[in-house]
């Protein structure tokens, strides 16, 4: 029963304050994407995770942070980004990590070719004195790619390894 509140309902929550979070202010603030990391402890230890899978999944994590801080080097993503991905490949483990990073590159790149569209048309004035909706439109402006992480995890999580064997307990 808990290992299903953490994977059905807290880590959804945490997910959704990272993406809209990025949102509103380009920024994941450390304590979530720690949270995520920290939630998986929580799940590890009341799924139980036998020591082989809890590894993997500490691996996963691991290559994640690697992968992510690569690309947080090559300015492709933000550190917050880098973060939330390595939380989210903690979760996930190998198993269900490239379908996540697919996902998470789908949605990644409709918001960048949203986002390049909208910035091509002005803002509405009643819009405009919303200073999240101003930089989000601003030409300058990164993309929120949190979002974009997020959503690839909605998209991958019912289909996850830790959700069916939450689900058959």
């Amino acid at each position: 029963m808990i290992a299903q509140l953490l994977v059905l309902v807290l880590l959804p929550a945490l997910l959704l304050a990272s993406a809209l979070c990025d949102l509103a202010s380009y920024t994941i603030p450390n304590f979530l994407s720690a949270a995520i990391a920290l939630l998986f402890l929580a799940f590890a230890a009341a799924a139980p995770l036998l020591p082989a899978a809890l590894g993997m999944h500490v691996l996963a994590g691991a290559a994640g942070l690697v992968l992510g801080f690569g690309l947080f080097a090559l300015g492709w993503i933000g550190g917050g980004d880098a973060k939330l991905f390595a939380a989210m490949a903690l979760w996930l483990g190998f198993s269900d990590l490239l379908p996540f990073v697919a996902a998470a590159s789908l949605f990644g790149g409709l918001l960048t070719l949203s986002l390049l569209l909208l910035r091509q048309v002005p803002l509405p004035a009643i819009l405009a004195g919303q200073g999240w909706l101003a930089r989000l439109h601003d030409v300058r402006s990164g993309i929120p790619y949190g979002v974009a992480l997020a959503a690839g995890a909605f998209a991958v999580l019912p289909h996850a390894q830790i959700v069916r064997m939450v689900l058959k307990a």
